[in-house]
């Protein structure tokens, strides 16, 4: 008789053991599509992990260790928030960071800057302290490629 034996499933890259740490240990909120704009909305400073498939984007995993990190580092100056891929793709536009995975800070709910893809902690630091004490502004847009239009036949 042949047995057919088959590996246990893997659980989905976005819930790996550090990012479910971020729940689990640290007590960061995982922001869901349907509780963001209340998660956001609360006052004060709120900072958002936008994850990744760690798959894909390795550093998702680091910045995963970084965050509770950098809370510690500004105790009770922030609230963290995390955003699994599917939360983090659909707010993505409103943002407009260009590298996965990203922190963006907010002052209730007004956007103060996006801290994307893995830093030097001194770049961190001085980022963070400086988004703290900015004032809100528009973010910035993700930039949509445009070509230029077809010239008729016969012009130049």
């Amino acid at each position: 008789m042949t047995e057919t034996i088959t590996a246990p499933a893997a659980p989905p890259a976005a819930r790996h053991s550090l990012i479910e740490r971020l729940f689990a240990e640290h007590g960061f909120a995982e922001v869901t599509v349907e509780g963001f704009d209340a998660f956001v909305a609360q006052p004060g400073h709120t900072m958002l992990f936008f994850s990744e498939d760690p798959v894909r984007f390795r550093e998702t995993l680091d910045l995963a260790v970084i965050l509770p990190e950098l809370a510690r580092a500004f105790p009770g100056r922030f609230r963290a928030g995390v955003l699994l891929p599917e939360a983090a793709k659909r707010f993505h536009p409103r943002y407009g960071f260009r590298r996965w995975p990203a922190f963006v800070l907010l002052r209730a709910g007004e956007y103060l800057g996006a801290i994307d893809g893995v830093r030097n902690w001194d770049d961190y630091v001085g980022e963070i302290e400086r988004l703290l004490a900015a004032e809100p502004t528009r973010p910035p847009s993700i930039p949509i490629p445009v070509a230029p239009a077809p010239t008729p036949a016969g012009r130049r």
